[in-house]
């Protein structure tokens, strides 16, 4: 079990490290929030949607979309189209006032949560990237095992997200780096989107 543990833990950790849509909103919201705990509802969101991924992936999902084309292609022309939308809403964010990212702080908690659930469960890449690595693996563990496995990748999900939210409530407060920060997050939704074309075009 123990093996299972520290396999799933640092599978999971490996696909949660690069800086995509979704890491970078929940170090947005701990950077702009003017309170930490403003920042908790979206941290449980996208932690929540996670874990409804691996658990989605460890229950064999990954067979069904790993067989079926179509499926990819349809979540990456969504991932595409959605990427595109969120990167010109975060770039455009902190334009509207003298103040930084005083719009996405002015936004209703039902927004930020609908957000981050969005950029956890519409971004094809964590999709796949979940079911395909995470939802494969498990398939060499039963029982005990599995269980170990999954609650392993869950745990470092949850402790990824409030670790993120608390480096940019860290970070957030040197000035400069609130500033530049919406439109670097655009940027790398834009490049995310981009690569997601190139892949799709590659494989065409």
């Amino acid at each position: 079990m123990l093996a299972a543990f520290i396999h799933g833990y640092l599978l999971s950790l490996g696909l949660i490290l690069p800086l995509g849509p979704q890491n970078v909103f929940v170090f947005s919201q701990g950077a702009t929030q003017p309170r930490f705990r403003r920042a908790l509802p979206v941290i449980l969101a996208a932690s929540l949607s996670d874990t409804l991924l691996i658990l989605l992936a460890v229950f064999g999902i990954s067979v069904v979309v790993l067989t079926l084309a179509w499926v990819k292609i349809v979540l990456v022309i969504v991932g595409v189209c959605f990427l595109g939308y969120i990167g010109w809403l975060t770039w455009h964010a902190d334009i509207a006032s003298n103040e930084p990212d005083k719009v996405m702080q002015q936004w209703p908690l039902r927004r930020q949560i609908l957000f981050a659930i969005s950029v956890s469960l519409l971004n094809p890449h964590a999709i796949l990237d979940t079911i395909g690595a995470i939802g494969t693996s498990s398939l060499s563990y039963i029982d005990e095992a599995r269980f170990a496995f999954t609650t392993a990748c869950v745990f470092n999900s949850w402790l990824w997200f409030f670790a993120l939210a608390v480096a940019g409530k860290l970070i957030g407060s040197m000035g400069q780096v609130r500033r530049v920060l919406n439109r670097v997050s655009a940027v790398i939704m834009w490049l995310s989107a981009i690569y997601l074309v190139y892949n799709l075009i590659k494989v065409a």
